[in-house]
């Protein structure tokens, strides 16, 4: 796996250990996902200030984005294009993966084992999105 951006790395560096080995263990499925499901490379920033990740080639998929806040410090967040049906859909596959807005926010409590099988269909749906919609794939 290549090595994470220095802006990824800063912000990073504000968050704590559990919300960090959170996002290091996302961040591994993410990678595994797009390799997968023949997608890869990733393109790897920030995005409103959270760590993104999304296909490098156009027109493949969306852009999966975390957070975690101060304001809430005991989840990890996932975020999702609003303009995608990806969240409702996670909602009704994977009802037990966290709160789950059914739009744009899906939150998993960092107490908890992370949902490993949950967040790598997710990648997988949102890495694809646009040829899942285009009928070439069908994941989720």
């Amino acid at each position: 796996m290549q090595h994470a951006p220095a802006p990824l790395l800063a912000v990073l560096n504000t968050w704590p250990a559990p919300a960090r080995d959170a996002l290091w263990a996302c961040r591994a499925l993410f990678f595994q996902a797009a390799d997968r499901v023949g997608v890869a490379p990733l393109e790897e920033s920030l995005k409103w200030g959270q760590p993104a990740w999304r296909p490098s080639k156009p027109r493949t998929g969306s852009t999966l984005r975390m957070d975690w806040s101060p304001h809430d410090p005991d989840r990890i967040s996932f975020l999702i294009d609003c303009k995608t049906d990806l969240a409702a859909r996670m909602r009704d596959i994977h009802p037990d993966m966290g709160d789950n807005d059914g739009r744009r926010r899906i939150t998993c409590d960092l107490g908890r084992a992370l949902p490993e099988q949950a967040v790598s269909h997710l990648a997988e749906m949102t890495f694809c999105y646009h040829l899942s919609r285009r009928g070439s794939r069908g994941f989720g």
